[in-house]
C-alpha cells in the first residue's frame, strides 16, 4: 500500500522494498481553470512545467553534466533517465517521469533533488498559484507498486518554481524527504546554483 506523505516527511524506500534497485519518480499538475475571453468562459492556460532531477555529490552541486531535464534525457552515468517533456500538463496521471537506477548510481552522488520550474515564468506571467493536484510519487521500477506519494496542497503564489523532494542516501538506504518548497528561482540554472 502507498504512503501518503506530508511535507517535511522522510520514508526509507529500501525498508519499503527489499532489493529495491530502480524507481520511478512521477509528477503531475494541471493547470487551474480562469476566466478569459469575452464571455467569461474558464479555461486552463497552458503552462509548461518542467521536471529536472539534480544530482549532488556530498550534497553539493559541482557538474551541469549532473543535471537530467528535457534538454539533457539521461545522466552521463546512464542511471538517471528523464522520459520527455510535456508541454501543457494536460490528462490524467504522471506529466513527467524520471527513472533512477539506485543500484548503480555512483556511490559519489548522494542526493537527487527532484525540481519543477515552469518555462518563461516571467515573460508569460505564470506561477504556481496557477497550477493545482500538484504530485510526486516514486514507484518501484520492478513492481510497478506505487511506494510513497506526496500532494502539494498550499498555496504556492507567486513562486516560478518548486522544489518536490530528494531521493538520497542514508545509511546505506536509499530515502525519500517530501520537500514542497517554492522558489522564484526563474531557471533550471537558478536552482541549481541553491545547491553550490
Amino acid at each position: 500500500m502507498s504512503i501518503s506523505l506530508q511535507k517535511g516527511q522522510k520514508v526509507s524506500l529500501s525498508k519499503e522494498s527489499k532489493g529495491l534497485s530502480n524507481v520511478l519518480v512521477g509528477l503531475g499538475w494541471d493547470a487551474v481553470e480562469q476566466r478569459s475571453g469575452l464571455f467569461g468562459l474558464f479555461k486552463a492556460a497552458d503552462i509548461d512545467c518542467d521536471a529536472t532531477a539534480i544530482l549532488l555529490k556530498n550534497g553539493k552541486f559541482v557538474d551541469k553534466t549532473d543535471v537530467v531535464y528535457f534538454g539533457n534525457l539521461v545522466h552521463k552515468s546512464g542511471t538517471v533517465r528523464h522520459m520527455g517533456d510535456n508541454l501543457t500538463g494536460e490528462g490524467e496521471g504522471d506529466d513527467e517521469q524520471i527513472l533512477i537506477e539506485l543500484s548503480r548510481v555512483p556511490q559519489e552522488y548522494d542526493k537527487i533533488v527532484i525540481v519543477v520550474n515552469i518555462y518563461s515564468a516571467v515573460q508569460r506571467k505564470q506561477h504556481f498559484g496557477m497550477i493545482k493536484n500538484a504530485f510526486i510519487r516514486i514507484v518501484d521500477g520492478s513492481t510497478n507498486r506505487e511506494m510513497c506519494k506526496y500532494d502539494l496542497t498550499e498555496s504556492y503564489s507567486g513562486m516560478t518554481a518548486m522544489i518536490f523532494g530528494e531521493i538520497y542516501r542514508h545509511n546505506g538506504e536509499w530515502k525519500f524527504g517530501a520537500i514542497g518548497q517554492g522558489t522564484k528561482d526563474t531557471s533550471i540554472g537558478d536552482l541549481c546554483r541553491r545547491y553550490v
